[in-house]
């Protein structure tokens, strides 16, 4: 199976499970399942091709000029990575069918999970770094739309907004140090950067690449002192707590730690930077742990101590240690997977997760105690467990460092002292909560769950068992294959028997576990005692600092806003015009203007004549403009065919036409927007008159002045040589390369077909969001409202639109005609739009400005009928138009991706039809109908949500039936 196709797999589950209906929770946990399995497979059949140090790599060119390609990178470190996540997710599908309940959308939930599935699979096993931050925030949008799964829940929109801003500001900070990073390497391959290990370290710009990196990779992973999200992450669901915050999310900034260590570690910077962070994280955890009575509460915290050792591990510079770091990766995500998984279900069983009230639950659920507390014992490191080895390892690790010698006295104090909070968060876990007698009421009577809902526990805590007592055959080959790449291709000497003899490590484990004992049954009731409260000696709350900073930050820009901003457009424009200008006019001052000595092409009596025309006309649209807004519009349309007419007087057909087109619908929209206009109002007050007249003659300077900038501007350009042109290339390449004669449209759908989508998508978005801001304004159904002035047939300053031509269910009788010939237009319209569109890529035309043909006959059925008769006869839905278009815009491009080529690759079929001849179809020409679609239902989307939006009036009649006439 194709690697990149394998990447791919999880989105397009994500995408069926959105559709699939959210009352069928068996169907679409059943999906969910079968996606994830299909990608866990054929991952886990590639063991063999990555282990001994083997890549398995696939590569699409996308950008290859900038460096930048869709490349799969897969070693044994990815492979261990991306089989946690899909192997991991797995478990969490089917946990989660029983987790949720009824009137949970569970379509929303899988959609979601599988679309971060995909996302973390796309860290694991990027081989570009560039894509790798691309699918760093991809999984920081999905665990904002997961951690807020429960939007009606106040804990749930906090946690997620508070999680999302850490996490996506710092993988902005690692967009920069991976800019940097490669411009240090000189690309941005992984296999590249993996092999400048020397040259990086050596650089003067590796302390700002590294922080840059730091910043983006603690924030992930909750380090210190980033660490304050997590816990408040905690108002997820369960399910997603297991998978995202203990399994996967959480360990992709250590992930990311260690797939850079070959090239980063190493130097005293490093040491202190990582090794303190990960110190200072493990200490604050697992001390406030202790003091949770939040079951998810302390396993948050907890988490965040455990990510800290493995930070530390990083830090210490020493191939063992980054073994030692791997290995507790994958030792943590089962016992901690597992414990959540437990948490979960005391939840569902007994309606709480408050520890205080939580006593004996052992007596009604004996397995579920089991095995929650043998996945306590894992994470206290009791021996013959999983969690056991990795600590060994992690004391050993902190006994032998070689460092200042306080460095070597304190830490592995520290070590010895963050095990003993360990024991004892472990201890009210095991302990507290199964243990001892029922003596609180519970909101429900606790029993044992359905035994699927405890399957992915018990195979979570059975591999807890059989790495601890039998380490070098359960994990041992997965811990080579995956530490490989990480120690830069060589292996230290390590051992992963239960026994190693009596020695230093041996006793830190006996005084953590003697002393974490010791310590709970002395204070386990004052640990009770402080829900709500933070930890003592700890006053300073994470949360209270960033909502804080946000408080801040939120005032400056409110105070910002009313010494700077205004209420009027006006004032606003003007202020953009004259701060341009001074840029400009500073720019011509550093670089004089000067004409260029190009051939000039003389001028024509009838060109003259028509900008002479076209300026009398502007001229007076803006004179117009103060009494009648209408014929302001009217000049205004004269300025805008002159321009069409020279842009076909200098042989650029496809701009005429595209303007002409343009020209029509611009002018529509006009007249709606003149609806918003406020009235105009004669003054009798000489000092409002005083003020009105001073402002139009600063105005009319101003645009004297700019317009006469850009003139001069534009003369320049145009006179001088243009020696560096890409013009040629296109003009050379639009046939061999684009199949085309129409340099333009092969331009558009071909070479720039990439900056053609992201238009289209902008204009789709545009009309979305006007139709979604204006809906909500729309007048009833049954009146049509009509200012009363207009009744009266009062005129004023353009105002007077007929307003039953957009809202009226039948055409008014003076109107039966031109409806009659409209519609007989439509078809016409429509021919002369595929004409168009046909031949857009040899002769003047393209999708986008049939769109606009099309869009302006639609229009006019608007016009003349009114937008309920056509709802009703024609049932256009532009909304689907838009879809339509982006779909097919984007499944052009992928098909040439599938195909092997670069995105948006233009290839040309060739057929022979009987009666026609030869057909040659370029794939073009479905961006091209792509981009019709987007053209038609954005247009037709804007305008009538408008035309809706013009119909309000302060002052309205209802008009009756009879005045509306009929059809």
């Amino acid at each position: 199976m194709s690697l990149i196709a394998l990447l791919i797999v999880p989105f397009i589950g994500s995408a069926i499970a959105a559709l699939l209906p959210t009352s069928a929770r068996n169907l679409v946990s059943l999906w969910a399942g079968v996606v994830a399995l299909a990608v866990a497979v054929p991952l886990a059949l590639l063991y063999p091709e990555v282990a001994n140090g083997g890549v398995v790599t696939e590569t699409l060119a996308w950008l290859p000029s900038m460096g930048i390609d869709i490349a799969v990178r897969i070693d044994g470190f990815a492979w261990m990575f991306a089989m946690l996540v899909t192997g991991m997710g797995l478990l969490v599908v089917i946990y989660a069918r029983y987790y949720l309940s009824p009137e949970d959308p569970a379509a929303r939930f899988y959609s979601l999970l599988l679309g971060f599935m995909g996302a973390m699979l796309g860290v694991a096993v990027s081989g570009n770094l560039i894509q790798l931050v691309v699918f760093w925030e991809l999984t920081s949008v999905f665990s904002f739309l997961l951690i807020g799964y429960w939007y009606h829940r106040k804990d749930a929109r906090r946690g997620a907004r508070m999680a999302f801003t850490v996490t996506a500001a710092g993988g902005l900070a690692l967009l920069a140090g991976v800019l940097v990073l490669g411009h240090i390497v000189g690309s941005y391959e992984l296999t590249a950067v993996l092999a400048a290990g020397d040259l990086i370290r050596r650089h003067e710009l590796y302390p700002l690449m590294l922080g840059l990196v730091l910043l983006g990779a603690l924030t992930k992973s909750a380090q210190f002192p980033f660490h304050f999200w997590l816990p408040h992450a905690m108002a997820a669901p369960t399910p997603v707590s297991a998978y995202l915050h203990s399994a996967t999310m959480v360990k992709a900034g250590v992930f990311l730690l260690a797939r850079l260590w070959p090239v980063l570690s190493g130097t005293d910077l490093w040491f202190w930077a990582v090794g303190g962070a990960g110190l200072a994280t493990l200490l604050v955890g697992a001390y406030s742990a202790m003091f949770q009575n939040d079951l998810k509460g302390l396993l948050a915290y907890s988490t965040i101590s455990h990510l800290g050792l493995i930070t530390l591990l990083l830090g210490l510079n020493s191939p063992l240690a980054a073994v030692a770091a791997v290995f507790h990766m994958m030792n943590h995500a089962l016992f901690k997977a597992s414990l959540f998984m437990s948490v979960g279900i005391i939840d569902h069983e007994t309606g709480t997760r408050d520890m205080r009230r939580l006593d004996g639950l052992y007596r009604c659920m004996p397995i579920t105690g089991t095995l929650a507390i043998v996945a306590c014992a894992a994470m206290a490191g009791v021996p013959l467990l999983n969690g056991f080895l990795s600590k060994e390892m992690f004391f050993a690790e902190t006994v032998f460092v070689s460092s200042h010698p306080w460095v070597e006295i304190g830490l592995p104090v520290a070590a010895t002292l963050a095990s003993v909070f360990a024991v004892v968060y472990s201890l009210r876990f095991g302990h507290g909560v199964f243990f001892g007698p029922r003596s609180r009421p519970l909101p429900r009577e606790p029993h044992e769950p359905v035994h699927w809902m405890r399957v992915p526990v018990e195979l979570l805590v059975l591999a807890c068992i059989v790495v601890g007592m039998f380490p070098a055959w359960a994990v041992g080959p997965v811990l080579a294959t995956a530490a490989l790449p990480v120690t830069g291709g060589t292996l230290p000497g390590y051992s992963l028997a239960v026994w190693h003899g009596f020695n230093t490590p041996l006793v830190m484990s006996l005084i953590a576990t003697v002393g974490g004992t010791a310590a709970y049954l002395a204070f386990a009731s004052r640990f009770r005692q402080r829900l709500g409260r933070a930890a003592p000696l700890m006053p300073v709350s994470g949360k209270r600092l960033f909502e804080r900073s946000l408080s801040a930050l939120t005032m400056l820009a409110r105070r910002l806003l009313r010494v700077a901003g205004t209420r009027h457009l006006q004032a606003q424009l003007l202020w953009m015009l004259i701060i341009a200008s001074g840029v400009a006019l500073m720019s011509a001052l550093i670089v004089p203007m000067t004409w260029g000595d190009r051939a000039r092409v003389p001028a024509t009596p009838e060109f003259v004549l028509l900008w002479v025309l076209a300026g009398a006309c502007a001229i007076g649209a803006a004179w117009q403009a103060k009494f009648h807004r209408l014929a302001a519009l009217a000049m205004l349309s004269v300025v805008g065919l002159s321009l069409c007419i020279t842009f076909a007087w200098f042989s650029a057909p496809d701009l005429a036409l595209t303007q002409l087109a343009v020209e029509v619908v611009t002018t529509v929209l006009f007249l709606l927007g003149l609806r918003w206009m406020p009235k105009r109002v004669v003054q009798d007050d000489p000092r409002s008159s005083g003020r009105s007249s001073w402002r139009r003659r600063r105005d009319l300077v101003l645009a004297l002045l700019i317009g006469t900038g850009l003139a001069a501007l534009s003369y320049a350009l145009l006179t001088r040589q243009a020696p560096l042109s890409i013009s040629p290339f296109f003009i050379e390449q639009a046939l061999p390369a684009g199949g085309g004669t129409n340099v333009v449209n092969v331009m558009l759908v071909d070479f720039r077909a990439f900056d053609t989508l992201g238009e289209i998508t902008v204009l789709g978005i545009v009309g979305l969001t006007i139709y979604a801001l204006l809906r909500r304004f729309r007048p009833p159904r049954e009146t049509i409202a009509i200012p009363e002035q207009q009744l009266a047939g009062a005129d004023h300053g353009g105002q007077d639109l007929v307003q039953p031509i957009w809202s009226a269910g039948a055409v008014p009788g003076y109107l039966v005609v031109p409806a009659v010939l409209t519609r007989l237009l439509l078809p016409m319209a429509c021919l002369f739009a595929l004409h168009l569109f046909l031949r857009g890529h040899n002769e003047p035309g393209g999708g986008f400005v049939a769109g606009l043909v099309v869009s302006i006959a639609f229009l006019a059925q608007y016009m003349v009928s009114g937008t309920r008769w056509v709802e009703a006869h024609m049932n256009l839905r532009p909304p689907r138009w838009i879809a339509f278009g982006l779909m097919v815009a984007l499944a052009t491009g992928l098909g040439s991706l599938m195909s092997g080529f670069p995105f948006l690759t233009t290839h040309t079929a060739h057929f022979s039809v009987p009666g026609l001849g030869e057909i040659h179809i370029p794939s073009a020409a479905f961006f091209d109908l792509g981009v019709f679609a987007v053209v038609v239902g954005s247009t037709l989307l804007l305008l009538t949500a408008m035309a809706h939006q013009s119909l309000r009036a302060p002052r309205s009649h209802a008009v009756p039936e009879r005045v509306r006439g009929s059809t």
